[in-house]
């Protein structure tokens, strides 16, 4: 008979994705028990009542202290994230983080080694690795239908929603740029897709003429050189006008091997709406109004797309699935932890090389990341 463990769960975090990861917690028949917290009482309350969570408040030390508590999604802004983290790995609680673990490659390395000596079971919210087309290129990796990969081209297009809305909450922009906030999904995919390779250098260019006004960059290209001989392109531009009709991401991403060849075209150009009805953006944060748009990509919304009333699609597959490890303790296709430590860095590292217009060697020491301003 296979174990069966109830879920006690709270969720750090009301806006976008903690509102759609409770949600689906709502009709998970293991959750047993759901708290939520939001420093604004009005998303907590509102999420509340739509969830049916057990309850809410704008502590998170209130809600991680209460004794139902057994796992932790923390789905704060991405400057917000170490404290809850630390908190939830203090108690021993399971975690689900979303990207990144930290925007300080110091605290992302002090929260690593934390989740390491607690022993407790700490994941990623990397959600591109649960589309089923990607599964399906990382079983044929596994089985070596191409051979031994040596080259591998990734490129990532963006609307300027997400900078715009990500940006426009915070001050503390330093660190909020292309890659770090979103290159890093496709960065993870890649890595993941490229299993066991370890990148030894990197050289990378940025460029801001439109988004250095909102305080980040418009598009960063680099090439990683890694330790097998293999070399990787990974290029993302987020400064496309906000009527570009990718909700989201657009992908392009090429893996040639020894004996064979992987062509993926993930631009979603292939299901396409145009009508005299505005259309929304895909991604609407709180306090942010996109722009009315008349053509779109359908399906470009990473994290699927709404039919009955229900989110369909890879975030749906990726939360469920962690439900299914923690009361089934199956084996998942999340990223770990030191996943998520490893893509902080390197994500810096190119950012960094940018800045100097120089090669960097890798491994790069979290000090010398941050030690350098903009």
């Amino acid at each position: 008979m296979a174990v069966r463990n109830e879920i006690g769960l709270a969720i750090v975090g009301c806006g976008t994705i903690g509102r759609i990861r409770a949600i689906l917690a709502r009709d998970y028949p293991g959750i047993g028990w759901l708290g939520l917290c939001d420093i604004n009482a009005e998303l907590h309350q509102r999420l509340k009542a739509d969830a049916q969570a057990d309850f809410s408040t704008t502590d998170f030390h209130e809600l991680l202290n209460r004794p139902e508590v057994t796992a932790v999604i923390v789905a704060t802004d991405e400057n917000n994230h170490a404290a809850p983290i630390l908190a939830a790995t203090e108690r021993g609680q399971s975690l689900f983080i979303e990207k990144p673990i930290a925007t300080d490659a110091r605290e992302s390395l002090k929260i690593l080694r934390a989740i390491e000596a607690s022993g407790v079971d700490a994941v990623m919210g990397y959600t591109q690795r649960f589309r089923r087309r990607f599964l399906a290129v990382k079983e044929r990796l596994i089985n070596s239908q191409i051979g031994e990969v040596h080259s591998v081209v990734t490129r990532a297009f963006m609307n300027r929603m997400v900078p715009i809305a990500t940006v426009s909450r915070t001050q503390n922009r330093r660190h909020l740029t292309p890659m770090v906030v979103s290159g890093t999904h496709s960065l993870d995919l890649s890595m993941w897709l490229m299993e066991g390779k370890t990148p030894v250098s990197v050289y990378a260019r940025s460029t801001d003429p439109v988004m250095s006004k909102w305080g980040t960059k418009d598009s960063t290209f680099g090439l990683f050189q890694m330790d097998d001989g293999t070399i990787f392109s990974m290029n993302i531009c987020w400064g496309l006008p906000e009527v570009w009709p990718g909700s989201v991401y657009g992908l392009e991403i090429g893996i040639v091997g020894t004996r064979g060849v992987i062509d993926i075209e993930d631009t979603h150009r292939d299901l396409i709406l145009a009508t005299e009805v505005p259309q929304g953006g895909g991604y609407v944060p709180d306090g942010y109004h996109a722009p009315d748009r008349h053509v779109d990509f359908l399906t470009s919304y990473p994290p699927g797309d709404l039919h009955m009333q229900q989110l369909w699609g890879p975030m749906r597959e990726e939360t469920v699935s962690w439900y299914q490890r923690l009361c089934m303790n199956q084996p998942t296709p999340h990223a770990t932890a030191q996943d998520g430590h490893r893509n902080l860095v390197l994500t810096m590292a190119m950012d960094l090389s940018a800045r100097r217009g120089a090669e960097l060697r890798l491994p790069v020491d979290p000090e010398e990341l941050m030690g350098e301003r903009q």
